[in-house]
């Protein structure tokens, strides 16, 4: 018998690190579903973008009020899990090597993460953003972060393979949820897309699907069989993408190997 959420028991700040076009915002979806926690929707991305002026994000809305420096936005999220347990969903690369230098933040994190074939990944973010740079992909400072939380923090963080996801989103889900102590929450695979969550607002151009949608969808199988045509095709317009590709691929295939599995 399928039960309903309950209250965390404490104030915990669960972090799923992902890479950009990696599904996460649907993952995002289901846990703002749940309804018993504060969720953010990268708030290091403006110290990236926005401090440290890495480059400019195309369709990004920057609010002047959000805290821009690491420390501050550290200490905007410590605030807040005083008050109730907090999820956020970021990129690795945005707080490396920052976050390598602040082990208290670091273990007071429950780490997850989440990955997609970079082939998939960076055929979807170039579609959107010709300009996207080889950091960007961002598999390479995931295996970084999961490597320097496992030897330093000496934790074991859950990663989660975004097609495993598609094809069993309830079992998946709920192993993650109960290796991070949440509560199986029926109610959240599935939601109202009347309303644009919290923090979307300011990046709509990069959730078309995810805005619209109301669970997560299943495996295109057709779409799937398409996908190498469809990169060998954009890499004929711009050949970084195979170099990305191979150098991306041998992270991704050192984080499926700890990926949680139906």
């Amino acid at each position: 018998m399928l039960v309903d959420c309950w209250e965390v028991e404490i104030n915990a700040i669960i972090a799923l690190w992902s890479h950009p076009r990696s599904m996460s915002t649907v993952i995002e979806r289901v846990v703002r579903a749940r309804g018993d926690l504060d969720c953010l929707h990268e708030p290091f991305m403006y110290f990236y973008y926005v401090e440290r002026r890495i480059r400019e994000m195309p369709h990004f809305d920057v609010d002047p009020t959000w805290p821009t420096t690491y420390e501050s936005i550290r200490e905007h999220l410590l605030e807040k899990a005083g008050r109730q347990p907090v999820f956020l969903k970021d990129m690795s690369y945005y707080v490396i090597p920052q976050i390598f230098e602040d082990t208290s933040f670091a273990e007071r994190l429950t780490n997850c993460f989440l990955i997609r074939d970079p082939m998939k990944s960076i055929l979807s973010y170039y579609k959107l953003d010709p300009g996207v740079t080889l950091e960007e992909i961002g598999l390479e400072a995931q295996w970084h972060h999961f490597e320097w939380l496992r030897s330093t923090i000496g934790q074991r963080p859950v990663v989660i393979d975004a097609e495993a996801v598609r094809a069993n989103p309830v079992p998946i889900i709920s192993a993650l949820w109960k290796l991070i102590d949440l509560a199986f929450c029926a109610r959240a695979f599935s939601w109202s897309n009347q309303e644009v969550p919290g923090g979307w607002d300011r990046v709509l151009g990069w959730h078309g699907k995810a805005t619209s949608s109301n669970t997560i969808l299943p495996p295109d199988t057709e779409q799937e069989a398409e996908t190498h045509q469809r990169f060998d095709v954009a890499a004929t317009h711009a050949p970084q993408l195979r170099d990305y590709l191979e150098h991306h691929r041998p992270f991704y295939d050192k984080l499926l190997t700890h990926a949680l599995t139906a």
